[in-house]
């Protein structure tokens, strides 16, 4: 059987690695950045983070004004490769749109990076666009519904070992940033076999995902619906909406 790995790392390709960091150092809070900067940002060296600036210039994954630097449309290979390539994402598509037309709520697929949660695919009513965000972007792992559904099924020790790579930021007056509470919300979620989100990622937003586990039992992903807190209330939204939740994690199972 071929294998890939690598632990101490020899087979890693330096350059590459630095190259994409770069790429991911770019976001709402740094759009465009000089080479100082996006070396500050990464921690590389100013020589090292203009090489593979220059190398990204020329492939068409930055942009540049010959002082700063910026994403360039290039950049969007990478996510058309994944939502092109996972059958995931690419199969629910469809069910996300049925149940974004049917709840006139936002649908999403989620799959866990790391220590957070990254939007796979999603589906949103145009008058509700104020909820959710695009594909691509990270929910936090701590509060987020499709974050608990994704921890759920993990050893404590691992759940732990992820909330510890980020800050548990309190978004709201609600959220749970404690390891302790946390540990009592994942057990409620493992009793209920879905996650939940009551305004605390932004107030006035309610959310619940179930989880997406492949043959084997691992939990690969999340689908999940997000509402206004002023069409309906968690209980609500769960007595409603569920089934269809559930629908759409057996059709997950014929993708898998």
């Amino acid at each position: 059987m071929e294998t890939h790995a690598d632990p101490d790392g020899r087979d890693q390709v330096a350059g590459l690695a630095k190259g994409l960091r770069l790429v991911e150092a770019f976001d709402t809070a740094h759009t465009r950045m000089t080479l100082s900067e996006a070396a500050r940002r990464t921690g590389l060296s100013p020589a090292a983070a203009r090489r593979c600036l220059l190398t990204l210039l020329k492939m068409g994954y930055v942009c540049s004004d010959g002082k700063r630097f910026w994403i360039g449309p290039g950049a969007l290979r990478f996510a058309y490769a994944y939502t092109a390539s996972d059958r995931l994402a690419r199969g629910l598509q469809p069910v996300l749109d049925a149940l974004c037309e049917r709840s006139q709520e936002t649908a999403a697929l989620c799959v866990l990076d790391g220590g957070a949660v990254v939007i796979a695919a999603r589906s949103s009513a145009r008058r509700n666009m104020r909820v959710g965000n695009a594909v691509g972007s990270r929910l936090p792992l701590h509060c987020s519904a499709a974050g608990r559904a994704l921890m759920a099924d993990l050893p404590t020790e691992r759940w732990r070992s992820l909330l510890g790579e980020q800050p548990m930021r309190a978004y709201t007056l609600r959220t749970v940033v404690s390891v302790d509470a946390m540990a009592t919300v994942i057990a409620q979620c493992q009793a209920l076999d879905y996650g939940f989100s009551d305004e605390e990622i932004e107030p006035g937003v309610r959310s619940v995902a179930v989880p997406i586990r492949a043959p084997d039992g691992r939990t690969v992903a999340s689908v999940g619906l997000s509402a206004r807190s002023e069409r309906m209330g968690l209980s609500e939204l769960v007595q409603r909406f569920l089934p269809s939740l559930r629908l759409a994690q057996s059709r997950a199972l014929d993708l898998l």
